[in-house]
């Protein structure tokens, strides 16, 4: 049975794409759940004004993802810990932390999923990744200092 899809579906496709699926998946899962319609003579015409929709909005979120990377550019988080006299985390700062301290000090909402990188167990400077668009990527350099 072939089926447009409203919105994105995980292993399946993307906004706007016809897909033959199983008439049972179809009337199941995707119909009821409102993520597809099925597809009728008059469908591609839709089809077509959702994948332009969606390109239209992949170019917006890129070039937001873009402004971000330029605010960021040459920002340093800083980072309190506890830390042992030699230098070494009690626990370990992560992407919770640095998500945090990126809405604290620069007021960014970056979801902790789209942060990479080892968890910092020393004082001292580290880099992660921020992933904010398939596209865009950047390294954010993070400083941990030893609470006092």
């Amino acid at each position: 049975m072939k089926v447009l899809l409203r919105s994105d579906v995980e292993g399946l496709g993307r906004t706007g794409d016809i897909v033959d699926v199983a008439r049972g998946h179809a009337r199941n899962f995707l119909l009821p759940r409102g993520l597809a319609v099925e597809a009728s003579s008059g469908v591609t015409a839709q089809a077509e004004a959702m994948q332009r929709k969606r390109a239209l909005k992949a170019i917006e979120d890129k070039a937001d993802a873009e402004e971000i990377v330029s605010r960021l550019d040459g920002v340093v988080i800083q980072i309190s810990a506890n830390a042992s006299e030699s230098g070494k985390l009690f626990g370990s700062v992560g992407v919770a932390e640095i998500s945090q301290a990126l809405h604290d000090q620069v007021g960014l909402e970056i979801d902790r999923k789209d942060i990479s990188g080892d968890p910092a167990k020393e004082v001292g400077s580290h880099l992660f990744t921020l992933h904010l668009h398939p596209e865009v990527e950047m390294q954010l350099s993070v400083d941990v200092q030893s609470e006092v």
